[in-house]
């Protein structure tokens, strides 16, 4: 058991209390040596001398009996209507009980958010065998930076420019089972500017000797149009979409987004958007090559690559 943060006595300095006492201190002389009251160095000696060791001990503080508690298939007829998706007015109105009590049970057992009752979701994770069998490509937009924010400069005052700075984006690439990944900041997301991507990323790949077969990318309208079609047959790619309203289908690129956005975008200030620009690169051989990865038993994308460019750390 913790002890108490502000107890004077701990399980060894109340055995030294009692071994004093027996060696012939007074009760008095031990309990001013101890820094506690007489009282308190009675109750000690009482309990050793009637329990032994173990009288020493803490002891929990919540009460033997709780006359007003709430039976046990009371609390289990709270939890299964709650199951059901009944309120705490709905529960206390059907078991004819207090609504604070009802709030408190729920509370207690841990079901007083509604998002506490969704079951977790399997677990349904997927990873191909070699890499280049599928790619993820998905687009961040990012605010452009024309000049240092109140982030560098400490001042909200000035905001002429405010709502007028515009747009970049960031089209992101991985591979689906090494986790290596190509980005490029770029003005829009239209369709040419996603094909020409698509070329530059394939030919990043090609050069590590990785050879794509698939692309998975949103229903987004670059990605849907006639011109990427074209682009993928000519690349020799099937194109793959992700289910309506299911992102998560592309969550590889999702995930590498958040890194992305915290580690290098919002990672450190930017004096301007060609600085943030310039500084993907470097981040990037980062990732590809240092940053240990967590899906990749803590090693960076690089370590699945058999025909690296470079030597990884």
């Amino acid at each position: 058991m913790n002890l108490h943060a502000n107890a004077r006595t701990c399980p060894k300095s109340r055995q030294l209390l009692v071994d004093r006492i027996e060696a012939g201190w007074s009760v008095m002389e031990a309990a001013e040596a101890a820094g506690i009251t007489d009282r308190t160095a009675r109750r000690w000696l009482a309990r050793w001398r009637a329990e032994g060791p173990a009288g020493l001990l803490d002891r929990s503080s919540a009460p033997h009996r709780i006359p007003h508690k709430t039976p046990a298939d009371r609390v289990s007829a709270i939890c299964e209507l709650r199951q059901l998706r009944l309120t705490a007015a709905e529960i206390a109105e059907q078991l004819q009980m207090p609504l604070s009590t009802v709030s408190v049970v729920l509370r207690r057992e841990g079901l007083g958010k509604r998002s506490r009752l969704e079951p977790p979701e399997p677990a349904n994770r997927y990873e191909r065998r070699h890499p280049g069998e599928l790619i993820h490509i998905d687009v961040k937009k990012l605010g452009r930076i024309l000049r240092p924010g109140h982030r560098v400069t400490g001042s909200r005052s000035d905001r002429r420019d405010a709502g007028k700075k515009g747009w970049e984006f960031v089209h992101v690439c991985v591979d689906d089972h090494s986790r290596l990944a190509y980005a490029e900041v770029l003005a829009d997301e239209k369709a040419e500017t996603a094909i020409t991507f698509l070329q530059r990323a394939v030919a990043f790949y090609a050069a590590h000797g990785i050879t794509i077969q698939r692309l998975m990318t949103d229903n987004g309208s670059a990605y849907r149009s006639h011109a990427h079609a074209i682009a993928c047959a000519h690349l020799g790619i099937r194109h793959l979409t992700t289910q309506p309203y299911r992102p998560r289908t592309n969550g590889k690129a999702e995930r590498f987004i958040q890194t992305l956005i915290r580690r290098w975008a919002y990672g450190r200030t930017y004096q301007t958007s060609a600085e943030r620009t310039a500084t993907l690169p470097g981040w990037l051989d980062h990732y590809n090559y240092t940053r240990p990865h967590g899906a990749l038993s803590h090693k960076p994308p690089g370590s699945r690559l058999t025909n690296l460019p470079r030597n990884y750390i």
